[in-house]
């Protein structure tokens, strides 16, 4: 049937859930499935793993494993890119460098010092997958998984002439959360959300039909219900709580991300402690030691014969693929350009918004203008999106440094020739993953 190319492969967790996704529709299950990373022990493990799923299941899935890019990318229908230029070592420079000047970061992969870097190391690798697309693929489908999310899209919006749209799971999360606070099953939540990746609102939120919230907010009246510190409630959610109850709608991503993305919660030290804020380094240190148990776990798995389950995600990669090849309507939640589909945000910039897809493709949603307060706070986050693009594709680091001289959280805490000193660090600690900058 079709080809599908998983660009950035060995990040087996993550392909994993893709693979079995595709493979969970029996309408996909004669598709050609071509697996490319550049490191070849981690590209044979996920290879390993869509084998057995395919012999398990007596399925006709066809797998191809390569290092070769351009093979990938050869007679594709879809391409699915999530990578991570530099790996955790160029991760950790994003953390380290700014938090010796005083800039804690929640995650880092957003905008922010950390975000800007993620972005002026990953755009002009993903345009290049966008060129050879071109020649090699040019009528597929590009679905990025990669952060920073509304940079990198709006950039292949520009500079390529590749259909893309670019897919997080923070809509879903979040409103599955929403329904734990609620105490109702998230399948009687209905919602209408828009904004920004990361940033986006829930503008409408009901619950059998009913404006929720009303409820939300007398759930909230209770402290217990957002500060649970457990695994299952990802930790305490008193961030996402005090931006809603100050701009009335609730945002999707979790505290530690929206925290870095506003000036009012990472400034002073006490109110790490206040709003139960984590260190980006120890959580980096966890994604570190998580990886390899993840690796050693898959390996034992195969290696007993263990049969892995069909169970399918909320990711929305498998609905599109399945949607456009079988007709069956959607809707998602897709960054995509802003043609005047949120017109109080500027024309031309990334927005996250609900699309429908059918057997023609994806198709945006008009949503008109965001509570100008929500457009307000997304707006301080574009103007930083918007520098790093240009800085990204013109590899120049004067663009790059005015970038991060517009993002709330670092101009809240550092001066002009603080901001100037830390940019200049982290270029020279990066050089060998930013080849070109000027």
């Amino acid at each position: 049937m079709v080809k599908i190319t998983i660009i950035g492969a060995g990040s087996h967790v993550f392909s994993r859930r893709l693979i079995t996704d595709i493979l969970s529709y029996p309408e996909l299950r004669e598709s050609t499935i071509a697996l490319m990373d550049i490191d070849k022990d981690r590209l044979d493990l996920i290879t390993a793993f869509t084998k057995r799923l395919i012999e398990q299941y007596n399925f006709k899935t066809k797998v191809e494993s390569t290092t070769d890019r351009r093979a990938a990318l050869e007679g594709a229908d879809y391409v699915i890119v999530s990578i991570r230029v530099g790996g955790f070592e160029a991760y950790r420079l994003d953390l380290e460098i700014p938090a010796k000047y005083g800039v804690i970061q929640g995650i880092g992969d957003t905008i922010g010092p950390g975000g800007v870097f993620y972005g002026l190391r990953h755009v002009p690798v993903i345009l290049d997958i966008c060129y050879d697309m071109e020649n090699l693929c040019p009528d597929a489908l590009l679905i990025n998984y990669t952060n920073p999310m509304a940079i990198i899209c709006w950039a292949i919006n520009d500079y390529t002439r590749i259909k893309s749209v670019g897919l997080c799971h923070s809509v879903q999360g979040t409103a599955a959360e929403l329904a734990r606070y609620l105490g109702v099953p998230v399948e009687e939540l209905s919602y209408w959300v828009a904004g920004i990746n990361h940033m986006a609102w829930f503008l409408e939120l009901k619950w059998r039909g009913i404006d929720a919230y009303p409820m939300l907010r007398e759930k909230f009246k209770d402290p217990s219900v957002y500060m649970r510190d457990d695994a299952h409630w990802a930790g305490a959610d008193i961030v996402r709580v005090e931006i809603f109850r100050a701009f009335g709608y609730f945002n999707t991503e979790s505290s530690q991300h929206m925290s870095e993305y506003v000036p009012y919660f990472r400034k002073r030290p006490e109110l790490f402690k206040r709003f139960k804020l984590a260190n980006p380094l120890e959580r980096l240190d966890a994604m570190e030691k998580r990886r390899a148990l993840q690796d050693e776990e898959l390996r034992r798995l195969l290696a007993e014969g263990y049969k892995f389950p069909l169970n399918r995600s909320q990711e929305y990669c498998s609905y599109i693929i399945h949607s456009i090849e079988t007709g069956i309507p959607r809707r998602i939640n897709g960054n995509v350009r802003n043609n005047w589909l949120i017109t109080n945000l500027p024309h031309g910039c990334c927005v996250e918004v609900p699309c429908l897809v059918d057997k023609n493709g994806i198709h945006p949603c008009y949503v008109g203008n965001l509570p100008p307060q929500c457009a307000a706070l997304n707006r301080t986050n574009i103007n930083v999106q918007e520098l790093a693009v240009k800085a990204a594709v013109e590899k120049d680091k004067t663009l790059a440094f005015q970038a991060i001289l517009l993002d709330p959280l670092t101009s809240a805490i550092l001066t002009i020739d603080e901001i100037e000193r830390m940019v200049d660090e982290m270029f020279r600690a990066e050089a060998k993953y930013l080849p070109g900058f000027k």
